[in-house]
């Protein structure tokens, strides 16, 4: 009886550790952000010109990008809580370099950055409900969302020409792959950690991504 008592404390530390770890991080990312404007770029204004270049430029916009990386991350987690949840990311990486292909043929997409950070708060918001999404519903939500990253990813790389251009969507591809791949095993994580019966840890990073998606949306609405 005492043991079980004792490994019941322990999984609730695990949990409390866990959360606390998970949530602090991604609202310090939102909080740090929360002034930065929403389309970055890893060379500033300049257009790549070489493979070098291009793949470099695709690796870092997600990573600079901290809307982008917000998102990203909710599609890693929502793939680890959803039974073939790997439709999540394979969806919204499809429809990304869908969307960068729309901005190259130079179609105007109706207020991308306010869509994007709607997509934040909506995907953070599914995150955080006790009962989640279908697969679907993410799936559909996601690839919709990776039309406008897409398009905003598209800004770095108007111009260039076709190495360049080809590295680019190799690079921002597998960077994003990377980012949800390391979402979804650190969301496994947290949920095999989970206390039984209790709220389970991926809901409060939820709450936190929706918080960030919130701060973005302010920052387009405010100018």
């Amino acid at each position: 009886m005492a043991n079980k008592i004792g490994l019941s404390r322990l999984r609730s530390g695990k949990f409390l550790i866990w959360r606390t770890i998970s949530a602090s991080l991604i609202t310090g990312l939102g909080l740090a952000s929360s002034r930065a404007a929403l389309a970055h770029h890893p060379f500033g204004d300049q257009t790549p010109t070489n493979f070098i270049e291009g793949f470099l430029s695709g690796l870092g916009h997600p990573m600079i990008g901290i809307d982008h990386f917000a998102f990203v991350v909710a599609v890693g987690l929502m793939a680890a809580i959803l039974r073939h949840g790997f439709w999540v990311p394979a969806a919204f990486i499809a429809t990304a370099l869908l969307g960068t292909g729309i901005h190259l043929q130079s179609w105007n997409l109706l207020a991308p950055e306010f869509f994007i950070s709607i997509s934040i708060v909506i995907l953070g918001g599914l995150l955080a409900l006790k009962q989640g999404p279908t697969l679907w519903l993410s799936t559909g939500i996601a690839a919709l969302a990776g039309v406008f990253h897409g398009y905003a990813y598209g800004e770095a790389i108007v111009g260039a020409e076709i190495t360049p251009l080809v590295s680019y969507l190799a690079g921002f591809s597998v960077m994003q792959l990377a980012i949800a791949a390391i979402a979804y095993v650190c969301g496994k994580a947290l949920n095999a950690n989970a206390v039984k019966d209790s709220v389970l840890p991926t809901r409060f990073v939820g709450f936190a991504i929706a918080g960030m998606g919130l701060a973005f949306l302010s920052s387009v609405l405010l100018g």
